[in-house]
C-alpha cells in the first residue's frame, strides 16, 4: 500500500500540531511492511520533515522563506505535484490540510481528509470576512473517502454542520509526547506561586474571562500570579483591561521563549487553567499533567473528552465558575494531588502508536 502526504501543512508551518501529527504518522507507518509512505511537498518549510529518514520526503526546504510566502508556494506545489506524483502511483492521498480542489492525479486514488475543529463554524464573528476555512472544509469534506476527526466531538459537529454521511466519517485521537526538555532549568522562573495560562489568548479562546474571574477573587489575586507563556506579549486592549480591573502589573506575567521555559512553568505552576469555549483536541492540558500540574479547564467542545477524570472543569461562559473551580483545586492539597494522578495515568491514553495503527487501518479498509 502506498501512502501519499500532500504538501499544505509543510508549506504553511515551520512549526505546528498539523505538521506534527503527519510527520508521525509518516515516521510509524514508514515502518510497516505493508506500506510505503511519501511526503511530497515541492517547497517547503517545516522544520519537523528533518526528523524523517530522507527517502520519505520528496521536496526542498527553504528554511529562511516568510510565511507571506506560503501562498506562492503552493501555487508552484499544486503545478508540480502531478509530474513528481507520476511515478509514484499512490494508493491512498492524505490531503494535509483544506483545499477547493484535490491534485489531479493519474491513478485516481483514495483520498482522505483530517477535520481538526469546527471552530470557524461555531465562531464565525472570530473570524475576519476573507477567510474562507469552512467553505473550503466543506469542499475538502465532500470529495473525500474517508473523513478522519480528532475527537469524537468534532465528529459530532461535522455531523450535525454538514451532509456528511456518517459511516465516512472515523475518530482517531490525536498522540501526545510530552516535549524532551533535559536542558529546563530547575529554579522557578517565578518567585511567587502562579497560575499558569498558554498559548493565544484572543476570540474564543476565553482569556479575557479567565482575567475577570481571577481580578474579582481577592482571594486568588492575593496568594497567586497570573502567567501566561507564548501567544504574544499582551496587547495594547489586554493593557486597558488589566488598568480597568485594577490589577497591579506585576500579578500579570507575560513570558516566552523554548519548550524548556514552559516546561519549567508546568513544573513550578500550582495549577494550569484553560478556558477556551471549544477546541477540536486540546493539547495544552496533555502537557500539564505530563508536568503534574494539576488542570482546571473549561468544559466546552472536545475538552471533556479528552482530559476525562483529570480534569476540574468550569463553564467558560460564567466568571464565578471559573473562579470557584479554581479555589476547589488550589485549596484543597487532597484535590490537587488526585489530579496529578488521574493526569498521569490519562496521558497514556494518547499515543502516536495507537493514532498510527487507527490510522492504518482505516486506509487498509480503502484499497
Amino acid at each position: 500500500m502506498r501512502v501519499l502526504y500532500d504538501y499544505q501543512a509543510f508549506s504553511r508551518q515551520f512549526y505546528g500540531g498539523v505538521s506534527r501529527y503527519f510527520v508521525e504518522l509518516a515516521r510509524l507507518l514508514s515502518r510497516l511492511e505493508d506500506t510505503e509512505v511519501k511526503i511530497l511537498a515541492p517547497l517547503y518549510i517545516n522544520h519537523y520533515l528533518k526528523e524523517l529518514d530522507p527517502g520519505i520526503v520528496s521536496g526542498k526546504q527553504v528554511s529562511q522563506a516568510p510565511k507571506a510566502t506560503g501562498r506562492l508556494f503552493n501555487i508552484y506545489n499544486r503545478a508540480a505535484t502531478p509530474r513528481k506524483a507520476s511515478g509514484y502511483h499512490p494508493d491512498i492521498v492524505h490531503e494535509t490540510y483544506y483545499a477547493r480542489k484535490p491534485v489531479r492525479l493519474r491513478n485516481n486514488p483514495a483520498r482522505i481528509i483530517t477535520v481538526y475543529d469546527m471552530i470557524h463554524e461555531h465562531f464565525p464573528d472570530y473570524f475576519p470576512g476573507w477567510d474562507k476555512t469552512a467553505a473550503t472544509k466543506q469542499m475538502a469534506v465532500a470529495r473525500a473517502d474517508h473523513v478522519i476527526c480528532i475527537s469524537e466531538n468534532t465528529r459530532r459537529d461535522l455531523l450535525d454542520i454538514t451532509n456528511v454521511r456518517p459511516d465516512k466519517v472515523s475518530v482517531v485521537h490525536l498522540g501526545f509526547d510530552s516535549p524532551q526538555t533535559q536542558d529546563a532549568p530547575t529554579d522557578p522562573l517565578i518567585d511567587n506561586p502562579y497560575l499558569l495560562h498558554v498559548g493565544i489568548r484572543s476570540g474564543y479562546k476565553n482569556f479575557q474571562r479567565l482575567l475577570e474571574a481571577y481580578a474579582g477573587n481577592p482571594r486568588l489575586y492575593k496568594h497567586y500570579r497570573l502567567v501566561c507563556f507564548g501567544g504574544g506579549k499582551f496587547s495594547r486592549t489586554e493593557e486597558q483591561l488589566r488598568k480597568s480591573l485594577g490589577l497591579a502589573a506585576d500579578r500579570l506575567v507575560w513570558l516566552g521563549g523554548s519548550d524548556s521555559v514552559l516546561t519549567q512553568l508546568y513544573r513550578h505552576a500550582s495549577a494550569f487553567v484553560y478556558p477556551s469555549l471549544y477546541e477540536g483536541f486540546g493539547i495544552p492540558p496533555l502537557e500539564a499533567m505530563s508536568h503534574n500540574c494539576p488542570v482546571v479547564c473549561s468544559n466546552g467542545g472536545s475538552v471533556p473528552e479528552i482530559v476525562g477524570n483529570a480534569g476540574e472543569f468550569f463553564d467558560p461562559y460564567k466568571i464565578p465558575d471559573i473562579s470557584q473551580a479554581i479555589e476547589r483545586v488550589l485549596y484543597s492539597p487532597d484535590r490537587s494531588s488526585e489530579l496529578r494522578r488521574l493526569g498521569k495515568d490519562r496521558i497514556t491514553r494518547f499515543t502516536w502508536d495507537r493514532c498510527a495503527d487507527e490510522t492504518h487501518r482505516i486506509y487498509k479498509s480503502l484499497v
